[in-house]
């Protein structure tokens, strides 16, 4: 699915250059996402669970599982602005291609994260829809999951803990999300609006939505009551609100100082006097 992902979003901002008379760059753009976005996404993950890492350093380096989508998007999105940045490419007017393709992307990467269950779920719950990962990357099977049987027991002390615990589905609503935003943007990038305002919204979406969906997953809590995903989503909305604000006042200030927008004095003819 991580392979889906990434040849559907590339396959989008290709497009999405074409249109807009971009240099065509998006296969190494492509490749650095790949290469950066999982070294990011796995170091992530590695400081996030620094237990883990002390316990088996070799296996949780090597594991397929444990990815951190944030770790992923900042080390790529820095890798490609400074690509960007060499090639002249206009940096805005790319981003806002891609911002859409990268929300398809997200979605499908977390399909592949409900498919092998890699921890990436949510807490345990009663809600009619939770599932179980008895198979998983990161089993739910209580035999086989301590923590998640100590998360049970804080959160149904009353109860008896199941042989496989239901969690919430987290990633099922990451992807719903995640596709709802991309018809969003999908549907936006045709309207007439300031370099890097659809990228800027992408950002913000992205990281309230994740904001909350950290409620119930199940990350370990870092500072403040919030997770190391609820910090970086706050980090990344005001980084969103700021450059919102900063493109639509230079998109404002750039459209009043255009000759366009300069209005001339109507010229009234002179009152000539009454005859009688």
């Amino acid at each position: 699915m991580l392979a889906l992902a990434f040849l559907a979003a590339n396959y989008l901002v290709a497009k999405e250059v074409s249109r807009k008379k971009l240099p065509d760059v998006t296969n190494v753009v492509l490749a650095l996402s790949i290469i950066l976005g999982l070294i990011g996404a796995k170091l992530f993950d590695v400081v996030e669970h620094l237990d883990d890492l002390a316990r088996d350093p070799l296996g949780t380096l090597l594991s397929s599982g444990g990815l951190a989508y944030y770790g992923g998007l900042i080390l790529a999105l820095i890798g490609n602005y400074i690509y960007l940045k060499w090639r002249q490419v206009p940096i805005l007017p790319f981003l806002d291609a891609a911002a859409p393709a990268i929300m398809l992307a997200y979605g499908i990467g977390r399909i592949g994260c409900l498919l092998a269950g890699d921890g990436c779920y949510g807490q345990p719950t009663d809600v009619p829809w939770a599932m179980t990962y008895p198979n998983g990357i990161v089993s739910t099977l209580a035999s086989k999951n301590p923590q998640l049987v100590y998360d049970f027991k804080r959160l149904f002390p009353n109860q008896p803990v199941p042989a496989d615990i239901p969690v919430h589905p987290t990633p099922i609503y990451e992807s719903l999300y995640a596709f709802l935003f991309f018809a969003v943007l999908w549907r936006m990038r045709l309207q007439a609006r300031p370099d890097g305002q659809l990228f800027f919204l992408f950002l913000a979406l992205q990281a309230v939505s994740r904001f909350l969906v950290e409620f119930v997953r199940l990350n370990d809590i870092v500072a403040f009551g919030l997770t190391q995903a609820q910090l970086i989503s706050i980090v990344l909305l005001i980084v969103a609100l700021v450059g919102w604000q900063r493109v639509s006042a230079q998109s404002a200030v750039a459209q009043s100082a255009s000759p366009a927008a300069k209005t001339k004095k109507k010229k009234f003819p002179k009152k000539q006097p009454l005859s009688i």
